[in-house]
């Protein structure tokens, strides 16, 4: 019994330090490396308003840094979107942060009803294809004060001269609302970058599975964890959930240790392994201009 007390202890420790490296990697990236997701998005339009124009595409600065960020998603899954994004990092943070209010206050937090996040979650592609087609046309740049993204970077950077930002102001205030209601909302929902690394042929290598066969009967702990609220696929799928931010909230979660990456013996959470995929994702951003 003692034993068992110790390997349970020893298990929720390992969870906390899985936790406080991946909040430290978070805040890192927040501080020093926080324009990744607008520069890479901004490689999305102008690639769409060059075509749309009968214009060369060049390889820009933003092109660039969403060729980067893409080709290393279909490596290693959506892992800047779990540690690296700062509009990621910040409903992590307002969702935490409403949780702990409700928690000193006795009251029961409010959240999205499940029938209405399986609906809310097609919404990023809708918001894809819009913007897509605003670029197309050539008339994207007339909407300009109308991105909640953009007034995010400005109060960011400690510009709050937001009077021609209104609309995009209101947007993002509904956004920080979202954010309360449901973990991780903008990017399951909204986030156009989103939608796009959701459609890439993410490899298997590293992307996370399950050994179905071993689960406890009925057992959901992993889905209910999950931010997007997806069931991981079993071992031999070719699936790949394109939904997966790679949080890895879902390897400590189950009882039985049945999560792990197409590679059988490494399970994905390993120290070494986010640190690595971190640092590398640091390296190649910073050489690419960000």
């Amino acid at each position: 019994m003692k034993r068992l007390e110790l390997q349970s202890m020893s298990a929720k420790q390992l969870k906390k330090i899985h936790t406080w490296i991946r909040a430290a990697i978070q805040l890192l990236y927040f501080l020093f490396i926080p324009s990744v997701y607008t520069a890479a998005f901004a490689g999305v339009k102008y690639i769409f308003t060059q075509i749309g124009a009968g214009e060369q595409i060049e390889l820009t600065s933003f092109v660039t840094v969403l060729v980067v960020v893409c080709v290393y998603t279909i490596l290693f899954g959506r892992f800047f979107c779990g540690f690296a994004c700062a509009f990621g990092t910040l409903g992590d943070a307002v969702y935490a942060l409403y949780k702990y209010i409700c928690k000193r206050l006795k009251k029961k937090p409010l959240q999205i009803s499940d029938e209405w996040a399986g609906w809310l979650d097609k919404l990023k592609y809708a918001v894809l294809t819009l913007i897509v087609l605003l670029c197309f046309a050539g008339v994207y740049g007339k909407a300009k004060g109308t991105s909640p993204w953009d007034v995010f970077s400005m109060i960011r950077a400690g510009n709050f001269k937001l009077g021609g930002y209104i609309v995009g102001l209101v947007i993002l205030i509904v956004i920080l609302v979202g954010m309360c209601l449901e973990e991780r909302f903008f990017c399951r929902n909204l986030c156009p970058m989103g939608a796009v690394f959701s459609l890439l042929p993410v490899l298997p290598f590293f992307a996370l599975h399950r050994t179905r066969e071993n689960c406890i009967k009925g057992c959901k702990a992993c889905t209910k964890k999950c931010p997007s609220g997806i069931g991981l696929p079993e071992d031999g799928s070719p699936r790949v959930e394109g939904d997966c931010f790679q949080c890895q909230k879902c390897i400590d979660t189950c009882p039985k240790g049945n999560i792990h990456t197409g590679i059988q013996s490494l399970k994905g959470n390993e120290i070494w392994f986010t640190l690595f995929r971190a640092l590398l994702l640091a390296v190649i951003l910073i050489w690419s201009g960000v």
